[in-house]
């Protein structure tokens, strides 16, 4: 997970999250303990109870997102509601818990044995794992920047999917077809970005009945 995927993963995030309520910060992580995870803070928590409840499970790059409470307030918040003693006392406290379990996590722990294992052979690096091959679903095609939209509520209107969509970074173009109202094209200036937008609206309920399928456009 690169720091450009981090970028785009926060944007999309506090998107998600904001009607909810006052959004003071979102951590997303990009290192091997981390991976997959990312905090989002409130300024209150009847604001973080609501999203919770209405997000969870919410598909986002084809996997239901679990959400749960932090076990300790973050940053954000603590800089927002408490003074700046207890904020520098509560950073200290981190950053000490942080030291000590940088070199418990089981992960970590995992990948060193195997390194070791590796230069008592005589093996210099760690051969790369080799990865089960995933049979991706046919009605999907291979990434790119445009998306096809298909199963839209026919009183959509060009406004509706704008507002939708640009929610996430980068959107060009939104293109409704006269002659057929039940699908349209978004299109945004990379694959990256319309990659994050259709992950995270595919079965979305725009009409609160019918779910939007969205697939990459064909070339």
């Amino acid at each position: 997970m690169g720091w450009g995927y981090c970028v785009v993963l926060k944007a999309t995030l506090k998107g998600l999250f904001k009607s909810y309520g006052e959004v003071l910060d979102v951590v997303a992580h990009g290192n091997l303990r981390m991976r997959g995870q990312a905090f989002v803070s409130f300024a209150d928590k009847e604001s973080a109870q609501k999203a919770m409840k209405d997000i969870q499970r919410f598909p986002l790059y084809n996997k239901p997102m679990q959400i749960s409470f932090a076990r300790t307030r973050s940053d954000a918040v603590v800089k927002t509601l408490e003074d700046e003693n207890q904020f520098g006392a509560h950073k200290a406290a981190r950053e000490e818990h942080k030291r000590q379990t940088r070199y418990t996590n089981p992960l970590k722990q995992k990948f060193k044995a195997k390194r070791m294992a590796s230069a008592l052979d005589g093996v210099s690096a760690l051969p790369a794992t080799k990865r089960p091959n995933v049979q991706m679903p046919d009605e999907y095609l291979p990434p790119n920047k445009i998306l096809f939209l298909q199963n839209l509520p026919e009183s959509v209107t060009k406004d509706q999917l704008v507002g939708l969509f640009s929610q996430y970074p980068n959107l060009y173009e939104v293109r409704l077809i006269p002659t057929k109202r039940d699908i349209a094209f978004v299109e945004y200036f990379d694959e990256g970005s319309a990659t994050v937008a259709k992950d995270a609206l595919h079965n979305y309920k725009l009409d609160g009945e019918n779910k939007i399928k969205i697939t990459f456009a064909r070339k």
